[in-house]
């Protein structure tokens, strides 16, 4: 590894033990807890290998979210002030610091998620580029252009909304779901760099690129 490489990594794994090390703030009507899973499980990356021994669960008004950490991992609270900390037993070893910042963010996704929830944006550009929401909102029909209709089902936890035939909203606690859905439904026609027809997602844009002639 090269010096250059070597100092981006350190700097990287200084940003997310920064952001690790970061107070969560628990919102009212937010409950966090941790507990022990009943059967551990194994998962190595590399030379290393991470157990997987514990499950935080947040609950809060639109919801309940869980996700399964390292045995590593603790939350310090602090009820007083309605904060809390995620804590490593070593915050020398790489591994756990890269974890450290990557857990802290996924709590607090959460924490937003059941509380605000989470929203995707998707619009649909172009001539005959529009979708339909059926059976009563848990089928999204896709039409792209003059003919090609495609679709898909809305899982559990997602809700879809239609403000008009050219744009969609899709919602959920899970901040990674909603992305994940918003992602599917793109994949029906993403932007094209030459005319820009496409179905977008959150505010993204393209550069239109010019016809080569023959």
């Amino acid at each position: 590894m090269s010096f250059v490489q070597k100092r981006l990594l350190s700097q990287t794994v200084f940003l997310r033990s920064q952001v690790g090390s970061s107070p969560l703030y628990i919102l009212p009507g937010v409950q966090i807890s941790i507990s022990a899973l009943p059967i551990p499980r194994i998962i190595r990356k590399g030379r290393t290998s991470l157990n997987i021994s514990q499950n935080i669960i947040v609950t809060g008004p639109k919801g309940k979210l869980s996700m399964e950490v390292p045995d590593f991992l603790e939350l310090d609270r602090d009820e007083k002030h309605g904060k809390m900390n995620v804590v490593v037993q070593n915050s020398e070893d790489k591994h756990q610091r890269s974890m450290w910042g990557t857990v802290r963010s996924l709590i607090n996704n959460h924490i937003i998620g059941v509380t605000e929830g989470h929203l995707a944006v998707l619009r649909f550009v172009g001539t005959g580029y529009r979708a339909q929401l059926e059976n009563d909102g848990k089928f999204v029909n896709v039409k792209v252009g003059a003919s090609i209709k495609q679709g898909l089902n809305v899982p559990e936890g997602i809700v879809v909304k239609s403000p008009a035939p050219t744009s969609l909203i899709v919602e959920g606690c899970d901040k990674q779901q909603v992305l994940l859905f918003a992602a599917k439904l793109r994949k029906f026609h993403p932007p094209e760099p030459y005319k820009g027809k496409g179905i977008y997602v959150n505010g993204e844009t393209i550069k239109l690129k010019d016809k080569k002639i023959k």
